[in-house]
Order: structure tokens, then sequence, then C-alpha cells
């Protein structure tokens, strides 16, 4: 079932996700649900706050960077070699802790579901030391780099209650909050299906 996106200004996005176990009602059909959503989305990764559920909880799936399948309005700025360095990465992230960042901050420009039309140059670090269960509660401790590590560090803010905005500078900022409000009240067009805080 596709859910609606949950759109900035929603406090769930600003909560620090709770740690769920195997027995968290539903879970499967809510990791399944969240898949359909993102694809729906045209997204390459969706967090369970974005659905309205303070968990932690996030997903990704990077084919449609590789492929080239986003739509017109996230357009990527991938080369060849990045393309092939992000590789097929599908999975699901539950309960997840980032152990180490390392290496030189990079700029990328970054968007997100919930703040639709908007998009900014976000730095990070391009590798990751991460920690987390699948959605068999399978543990996993592993390094992911570049743009499949950007990704994973953009859906993890998610649960952590950050957005990609706040990542930028204050000025920034202060120059997006006119269309941020906007969002807030529905004044924005998507193509899929959102939810707003004031509207």
């Amino acid at each position: 079932m596709i859910l609606p996106v949950v759109a900035y200004g929603d406090p769930v996005l600003r909560k620090l996700g709770a740690e769920i176990d195997k027995d968290y009602p539903e879970l499967k059909k809510l990791i399944a649900d969240m898949y359909e959503t993102m694809y729906a989305s045209s997204g390459v990764g969706i967090a369970a706050p974005q659905v309205g559920k303070a968990i932690r909880l996030f997903i990704v799936d990077t084919k449609p960077f590789v492929n080239g399948e986003r739509d017109e309005d996230e357009e990527d700025e991938f080369t060849p070699e990045e393309r092939e360095q992000l590789g097929n990465l599908q999975k699901t992230f539950i309960n997840a802790s980032i152990i180490k960042e390392e290496g030189e901050e990079w700029i990328f420009n970054e968007g997100c579901l919930s703040i639709p039309k908007i998009r900014e140059d976000v730095k990070r670090k391009p590798k990751i030391h991460i920690q987390y269960y699948d959605e068999d509660f399978n543990f996993f401790d592993e390094t992911y780099e570049g743009i499949a590590a950007r990704v994973i560090q953009h859906e993890y803010d998610h649960i952590q209650g950050k957005l990609f905005t706040d990542r930028i500078s204050p000025l920034r900022r202060r120059l997006l909050q006119g269309k941020l409000n906007d969002i807030s009240k529905g004044k924005v067009k998507v193509t899929y299906k959102m939810r707003f805080p004031n509207k």
C-alpha cells in the first residue's frame, strides 16, 4: 500500500527514532509499504518518520540512480564511475547506528521526498562504518563509501530527527524559509501522495 509522505513541518520528522524488535506490529507489511511508497515517489530511500512512524527504520534502493530512472525533477549528477560505485544497493536498515564517519567532507546536491522541489548542496564525509539489522533481524557490521554512504547518511539523519536542510548554512536556510513554509501548508505540486501538517 502506498503511504502518504509526511511533509516538512510535521513534528514526527524531528523525533529521535525509537529502537524496535522483531515483534513490532506488522513490521514486514510496513517495510513492504515503505518500498512501494518509495518507488511510487521516485525516491532512492525513505525513512519511517517520513511515513509517520518515529522508529529506527529506513530503506534504500539505488537502482533508480544507477539505471537513470529518476524523474526529471530529480536529476542527479552522477558520473558513470559513480553509478558503478553505487551498484544495486537495496537494503533495509533497522536500529542502525553509524559508528564512524571518515574522510574529507565533500559536497553533493541533495533533495528529500518530505521537502519537494528544494535541492541544496550538502557536505558529508565520504566513508561510514554502520551497524544495523535487516528485515529478518540478521546483524550487519559494514562499511560504505561515496554515493552509497551518502544515501545511507541522508536516511540515517531522518531517524535522528534531522533533515538535510539542517546541514546547510543558516543564511541559506533563512532564504528558503518561505518555500519551506509553503511546503508545510501544502502549497507545492507533487506527483506522489503527501500529508501536510498545516493544510
